[in-house]
């Protein structure tokens, strides 16, 4: 087998500088990065290119699936006597997962990750740009004001199914 020279060559030329890395603009990810790297990668994309609303909607949406799990886990392990009490605690932990989840498609702008206009080449595909201005999204107040009736509704029905 041939020596490799990608090895020389890499040991005689100078370590960079991790101020050069920094300035040359934003990091890219090799062929072959490890999982490790990859995870970091996305993670600070992911904490640079967020807002700090849709962060807010993210952690909570984190507790909720913590909050059901452990519901769960309890409901597995220390038995289920007051059933009810149970699907009650569990329906409002997954339903406000979905109402929150929803909230944050309404809220989250079309520039941070998801496309603002459709990319499928279907049969609706020829309407994609007739719509250009003619949006029909609401706004932030009206998706919050619906977020909170919708929480409202459901925890009323949790509340009313415990007995």
């Amino acid at each position: 087998m041939p020596a490799k020279r990608h090895a020389a060559s890499t040991a005689s030329a100078p370590a960079p500088s991790t101020t050069s890395t920094l300035s040359s603009g934003p990091a890219t990810l090799k062929t072959n990065s490890s999982v490790l790297d990859i995870t970091s990668h996305v993670w600070q994309q992911y904490l640079a290119n967020t807002a700090q609303r849709t962060l807010l909607l993210d952690a909570f949406m984190a507790f909720l699936v913590l909050v059901g799990g452990l519901q769960f886990v309890y409901c597995v392990l220390a038995g289920n006597y007051p059933f009810n009490a149970f699907l009650s605690g569990f329906s409002a932990a997954v339903g406000q997962f979905v109402l929150t989840a929803s909230l944050r498609m309404q809220t989250s702008e079309p520039g941070s990750g998801s496309p603002s206009k459709p990319s499928s080449k279907g049969k609706n595909a020829r309407f994609a740009d007739e719509d250009t201005e003619e949006d029909t999204g609401i706004s932030h107040e009206r998706a919050f004001a619906d977020y909170i009736f919708g929480s409202l509704i459901l925890h009323f029905f949790c509340i009313n199914f415990i007995n």
